[in-house]
């Protein structure tokens, strides 16, 4: 199976166990209830996390995966889901999502914020000579916080999104591509078509973290995007970002457009092109919201 094929890439991942999470605090945070959590998801190393709820209803609430940007501040992690970045439109993504009366949650992944202490090559150093791959590790953390997720009776395991900036961005579709809970995947600044990057001599615009050893062998970037249709995609990205070159861009929008159209459902493939860099312009937020309630 193809979806199979593409994980057996990602190294040697833990094996599942059961999760155990405990909920340091519970505040209402910027108009919105915020947990702070710590969870085991992986057996190796704590994983701190938010979980954000809309102020009213006990739910079940739809649920939307936020997957923090890298943008080199290995300090930010998760805290770019309850203060933007500085390239994200404001307000928040937790306040904006609860706001839509969603739940939303994030964790900070390897080596940010608060597991952090480790360099970024180091991890993928480690990991290499265990046989690991870091991106593996990423995936693997963040399907198992949606495991968690879906344990809760406050959350609709029926309706998940996954979005994210970036690195962030990425994370969305790969989960999603790995994942088929995912309904929805929303990427920001984060279609890259791999051989276009090659070409355009762009890999160092892009940290270790992200490449998988022999991924080309086997599968080019619309294989793994292809998995996800015929469910919801939005892929947005800013003209002039050179991490997303846009020939592979429009590339990757032809290809999907096809296996969209085949599928029967063109509808729930939405490339967006902005005139910006790499950054959510306001175009970007109106155009995700919209398709956030459209689809979830």
């Amino acid at each position: 199976m193809t979806r199979e094929r593409l994980k057996g890439l990602l190294g040697d991942l833990p094996v599942n166990k059961p999760i155990t999470a405990e909920v340091l605090t519970r505040e209402e945070h910027d108009g919105y209830r915020l947990e702070t959590l710590v969870l085991d998801l992986n057996g190796i190393e704590q994983v701190p996390a938010y979980v954000a709820k809309p102020l009213h209803g006990e739910g079940p609430f739809p649920l939307v995966v936020v997957n923090h940007s890298h943008g080199g501040d290995y300090e930010r992690g998760r805290k770019e889901f309850i203060k933007s970045s500085h390239y994200l439109q404001e307000p928040s993504f937790a306040k904006v999502l609860t706001g839509m009366g969603y739940a939303a949650c994030c964790i900070d992944m390897w080596g940010f914020n608060e597991r952090g202490g480790k360099k970024e090559s180091e991890l993928v150093k480690e990991m290499l000579w265990r046989g690991r791959v870091m991106w593996g590790m990423m995936i693997y953390d963040n399907m198992r916080m949606v495991d968690y997720m879906c344990q809760r009776e406050d959350i609709d395991g029926s309706r998940i999104a996954t979005m994210g900036m970036s690195m962030g961005a990425m994370m969305s579709w790969w989960m999603a591509a790995l994942d088929e809970r995912i309904k929805v995947a929303i990427d920001i600044c984060g279609q890259v078509d791999a051989e276009t990057l090659i070409a355009k001599r762009g890999l160092d615009h892009h940290g270790f973290y992200s490449y998988v050893p022999g991924l080309l062998k086997h599968f080019k970037t619309l294989d793994i995007q292809k998995l996800i249709v015929p469910r919801a995609r939005m892929s947005m990205v800013g003209r002039n970002d050179r991490m997303t070159p846009i020939d592979g861009v429009e590339n990757l929008a032809d290809g999907l457009y096809e296996a969209y159209q085949a599928a029967g459902h063109t509808e729930r493939w939405q490339p967006v092109i902005s005139s910006a860099g790499h950054m959510e312009t306001m175009e970007m937020r109106v155009a995700w919201q919209k398709f956030l309630r459209e689809h979830l």
